[in-house]
């Protein structure tokens, strides 16, 4: 078929197989008929509505800011105008973006039932990277923040038995849980870490039974799991040599959230160049890309130090694989949290 005046939107039928003078009838049918399919198809593209960019940040109000251990404190975040914010479930988190531009990662710890507002905390870490210290010193009630999510890394899944190990603020993570397993009449253990009860968050949150454990100090990984019930699955957050202490001594189902980034093994070092032409900087074979970036941009980019985030992403000009030993092309990007270099020499295109 010929398709007959640009842009009319008309199908003619094509002439007389038997080069009669007229149109071939049977495909003047169809002609007439695909005219008519093609006038519709233009009215509906017509009649869509115009697509617009879906902005997915939410401000938040911080309605209260509460001590609730040494040297931690919780956050209440709401809707300005009292709105239902989006579901979340155990093992969610923020990510929250500071006043300074600043971006970090925080565990929901609140009741996932409660749609009227968000809970996390925060612990000070003074050399943590400036995203706790600002918590701490500049946000207070009244204030909006940007946060992106709920989102899930540590899901909570199964009917149980679990065995709950949280050290330290890695509380915030497993208390959700905590409740979910016991409103759903599961059987549980929880052993919950610190340097002192003092400052150790939500105590007053949790069922004072035998189920739970508060030890202060370090335990062994075989302390951490001396309670866990036949066949559980353990869900573990805290500091990454308790982290690691688990997994060497587990042998069941295990999921784990570090609140830290993880050690660098088996390292080696190299060269990074920030920039064509611009400052090279070490990197020690038990250091990440990012902790050198640092020292030559303070302000660089960065939140989850763990991979999944994608803050820290950055162009590569040369040198570099991934944080699962991929090699990189010039035309790739790199999570400076995570990827080394493949030689003796990184380049950054920033």
């Amino acid at each position: 078929m010929v398709f007959s005046g640009a842009g009319s939107g008309d199908w003619s039928a094509p002439p007389d197989l038997y080069g009669r003078p007229r149109a071939d009838r049977a495909m003047l049918g169809v002609a007439r008929v695909v005219s008519g399919v093609l006038r519709l198809s233009r009215r509906g593209v017509r009649r869509q509505p115009v697509v617009r960019p879906v902005d997915r940040d939410l401000r938040l109000v911080v309605r209260a800011v509460t001590a609730e251990a040494d040297g931690v404190v919780s956050l209440r975040l709401a809707d300005p105008a009292g709105a239902a914010l989006p579901p979340w479930r155990p093992g969610g988190h923020l990510d929250v973006v500071l006043p300074s531009g600043r971006c970090r990662q925080y565990s929901l710890c609140g009741d996932p039932a409660d749609r009227l507002g968000y809970r996390i905390a925060v612990r000070l870490v003074p050399n943590g990277g400036g995203g706790s210290v600002e918590i701490h010193s500049s946000v207070g009630v009244g204030d909006v923040l940007t946060v992106r999510g709920p989102r899930t890394a540590f899901p909570f899944v199964g009917r149980g038995p679990y065995l709950f190990v949280a050290g330290g603020i890695g509380i915030t993570p497993i208390l959700p849980m905590v409740h979910a397993a016991e409103r759903a009449g599961a059987d549980w253990r929880l052993v919950y870490t610190g340097r002192t009860r003092a400052s150790m968050p939500f105590l007053d949150e949790l069922p004072g039974d035998e189920r739970v454990s508060i030890v202060e100090g370090m335990p062994t990984a075989a302390e951490l799991l001396a309670t866990a019930p036949e066949g559980a699955s353990v869900y573990l957050c805290g500091p990454p040599p308790m982290v690691a202490a688990v997994r060497g001594e587990w042998g069941g189902a295990l999921h784990f959230e570090r609140f830290s980034a993880a050690p660098v093994v088996n390292g080696k070092p190299f060269e990074m160049q920030v920039g064509v032409g611009g400052p090279v900087v070490p990197v020690a074979a038990d250091e990440t890309a990012l902790t050198a970036l640092l020292r030559v941009r303070p302000d660089a980019a960065y939140s989850c130090r763990q991979g999944f985030c994608g803050t820290c992403e950055v162009k590569v000009a040369a040198g570099a694989v991934d944080g699962r030993g991929r090699a990189l092309s010039e035309e790739d990007s790199m999570l400076v949290c995570v990827s080394r270099a493949v030689g003796d020499r990184l380049v950054l295109d920033v």
